[in-house]
């Protein structure tokens, strides 16, 4: 009987990191709808590359008891460390030979990269691939989301996973390229530079802020609404509108940044806040997977069925977790005001 329930208490504990484990993936590509649901087995090949980064961040942020800003710019060098070495879309001309043209609006020629495609890839990883999900799965267990939710075993197997998951796939997508595309030494050396400066700065950003200050903050629905408008502006503005593309992107930072940046600090800023923010992202994903071209398969009638139904479970994914974090808040109001 103790044995039964010392093995409950532990799968309890580490539910909320086996559920991000798949939960990024799943919004990272299949919400945003780049595979159908039919295609779903893949996850075991995608998780332990998404959803072991995302575990790592959070784990490391919460252990070093810093918040969303570390996790945010971690999440911003897990980016650059899957297209600059992994899949190497950032310099690569002609991706796996689809012929997608992405280093051509806003191209560089001095680095070989598009403004364009590495402000919106990077993007995409920094907010929906991490940032969601960990905001979501913090979100349904709100008395553990500042606590760390594996021990050194748990992470050590979760970092090997990472490891091993990423050197197949970038030897993989190598041997899947038509022209087997290998980036410059220059290129590798400076995506590097980038990604350990980044990683760095995380740590070097302010621990939470345990005080705050007056002034009210807006309701969750707001911050919801907002986040959703800006991240569906994000998804749809044209790339072949090149640099003008990337300066509507560096608008849509500044806005949500510096709103986020102020809110935050007033003592009514809490959980459901965050929350909003990533279930405004999390649904511009939702809607937009119906008009996107998946990488395999067709957009058919069963591919706009499977996104129907992620769209769905996404609503009652954030519908319950709303549910949890509000009824934390009503019993122990400070324990989401980080």
């Amino acid at each position: 009987m103790r044995e039964a329930f010392a093995m409950g208490s532990f799968f309890k504990r580490i539910a909320p990191a086996i559920a991000l484990f798949f939960l990024s993936p799943m919004v990272a590509e299949f919400l945003l709808g780049d595979f159908p649901l039919s295609r779903i087995g893949i996850l075991l090949i995608l998780a332990p590359f998404y959803g072991g980064g995302a575990i790592l961040i959070r784990e490391i942020t919460r252990r070093t008891g810093r918040g969303w800003p570390t996790i945010v710019t971690l999440a911003l060098a897990y980016g650059i460390f899957e297209e600059a070495f992994t899949t190497q879309t950032l310099f690569n001309p002609d991706y796996l030979g689809l012929h997608l043209h992405l280093l051509e609006p806003a191209f560089i020629p001095a680095l070989g990269i598009s403004a364009w495609w590495t402000t919106f890839v990077l993007t995409l990883h920094t907010v929906w691939s991490v940032s969601v999900p960990i905001a979501i799965m913090e979100a349904l267990v709100p008395q553990r989301a500042h606590t760390p939710w594996l021990k050194w075993l748990g992470l050590s197997i979760v970092t090997v996973l990472f490891v091993l998951i990423a050197c197949m796939m970038t030897v993989h997508s190598i041997q899947s390229d038509s022209h087997h595309f290998m980036a410059s030494n220059r290129q590798f050396a400076v995506a590097a530079v980038c990604c350990v400066v980044v990683a760095i700065a995380a740590f070097l950003l302010p621990r939470r802020r345990e005080e705050r200050s007056g002034g009210d903050t807006p309701n969750p629905w707001i911050t919801g609404a907002l986040s959703l408008a800006a991240c569906s502006i994000f998804l749809i503005v044209p790339r072949a509108w090149g640099w003008g593309t990337v300066a509507i992107y560096f608008a849509l930072y500044t806005m949500i940044a510096a709103a986020t940046l102020s809110w935050s600090r007033r003592s009514g800023w809490n959980g459901l806040h965050i929350l909003s923010l990533a279930g405004g992202a999390a649904l511009s994903y939702a809607w937009h997977g119906f008009i996107q071209q998946p990488v395999t398969g067709k957009a058919d009638a069963a591919m706009r069925i499977g996104n129907a139904i992620l769209a769905l479970g996404t609503i009652l994914l954030l519908y319950a977790a709303a549910r949890r974090t509000s009824a934390t808040l009503a019993e122990t109001p400070a324990a989401l005001a980080k």
